[in-house]
């Protein structure tokens, strides 16, 4: 008896010993690329650093230029500007599009694959490919608007235009993966709770606003959230489109954060940016938790 459980005992070790070897390989990931990074950075925001020359410490000063800093100030400005706009059209087009594409159509298939393609290719592509869009004088957009005897929109180059524009872009973009999780959110719905609220004698509207919406919280709260964290994340629309122009109405605080450490070497100042953005970005969405993660019952 006591050799069996003796037995047991070192084929539990053994099976222990093989899990730490599967494991090792993401324990070395994530000790040389995300905690080695963040420890980094946490003590870059104490110094001032400019890649050549040894770290400086500066103590609280990059936090209290931070502070006074305006162009930090229009960035952050500019990238809510690009959320109020890009959230709400998100969460609009995503779930309208999911409650057709849930419809019984045909070629069904193709179209969720089609919606869903631009979230596959390449940020850079989609950006340039709706710069040449854009273009004032030759884009595609514009040369319609001329067809129909409209004047042509200088969508990138007018300052109140370029953020909204770029904002319509991230949504063309970003579609499919937010018509995905509303999907799963309908698909999840009961059958029943749609045949008893036609038994009743509810329009579609209101079997929308009294059945399918309130079960739908989950995955609006966590479209509203992901789509939050990725605009607050917003660089490559404005990098590639403005680089952050006209008058940096479209430079963003990832944006702002690049310039600081890469065009002007100020990496403890970029580093403090980040911080600072970590935080912002913790707190809107704790808030966004707060008010809409209820709980539903079925």
């Amino acid at each position: 008896m006591e050799k069996s459980k003796q037995t047991i005992t070192e084929q539990i070790k053994e099976s222990e010993k093989v899990g730490w070897l599967f494991i090792l390989p993401y324990i070395i990931f994530f000790l040389v690329f995300v905690l080695y990074p963040l420890m980094f950075s946490f003590y870059l925001i104490f110094h001032r650093w400019d890649l050549v020359s040894p770290p400086e410490w500066v103590g609280l000063k990059n936090f209290s230029f931070l502070l006074i800093d305006g162009e930090f100030w229009r960035a952050l400005f500019n990238t809510f500007v690009f959320l109020v706009i890009h959230i709400p059209l998100q969460i609009v087009v995503a779930l309208v599009l999911a409650i057709a594409l849930n419809q019984k159509i045909g070629a069904r298939s193709f179209f969720r694959a089609s919606f869903f393609l631009p979230v596959v290719i390449s940020g850079a592509v989609v950006t340039i490919l709706w710069q040449q869009l854009y273009s004032t004088d030759s884009g595609i957009i514009n040369l319609l608007l001329s067809k129909l005897c409209l004047p042509k929109v200088p969508w990138l180059t007018d300052p109140v235009i370029a953020m909204p524009a770029i904002a319509i872009m991230a949504t063309w973009k970003n579609v499919g993966f937010y018509i995905i999780l509303f999907l799963s959110g309908l698909q999840n719905i009961p059958y029943h709770l749609h045949e008893a609220a036609e038994m009743e004698g509810t329009t579609k509207w209101q079997e929308f606003y009294m059945v399918t919406l309130p079960l739908l919280k989950p995955s609006m709260l966590l479209v509203v959230v992901l789509s939050t964290m990725g605009g607050f994340q917003l660089f490559i629309e404005p990098y590639v489109m403005t680089g952050g122009g006209p008058l940096s109405s479209t430079i963003s605080v990832v944006l702002y954060m690049y310039k600081q450490a890469f065009s002007f070497q100020h990496m403890g100042y970029a580093a403090t940016l980040g911080f600072a953005l970590s935080i912002i970005i913790l707190a809107v969405v704790l808030i966004q938790k707060k008010y809409l993660d209820t709980e539903t019952y079925y």
